[in-house]
């Protein structure tokens, strides 16, 4: 799985938004936002079902630190991750 897949599934499914806004928070389009997506929920699919290992690796990314800067929703993601924690 390329990373851009798994960030598609990342804010589409753990994250809640559309596939428009997963398209804006990446800076691509809506129609290749779709495309990757379909892709990566076959790969994870194949791994759930048939065992394959699901490696996650190529693509040009960066990492959200938490603190704020520019990285959109990643951010209120590591807020609530401490909630989470909290509650485990």
């Amino acid at each position: 799985m390329t990373v851009d897949e798994y960030e598609a599934v990342r804010l589409i499914d753990l994250e809640g938004l559309t596939q428009e806004e997963c398209a804006k928070q990446m800076n691509i389009a809506r129609s290749t936002v779709q495309g990757i997506y379909i892709k990566a929920r076959k790969k994870t699919a194949e791994s759930l079902v048939n065992g394959k290992t699901l490696l996650i690796e190529g693509g040009e990314y960066r990492l959200c630190e938490g603190l704020g800067n520019g990285c959109g929703r990643s951010c209120q993601r590591h807020r609530r991750n401490r909630h989470f924690e909290e509650d485990a």
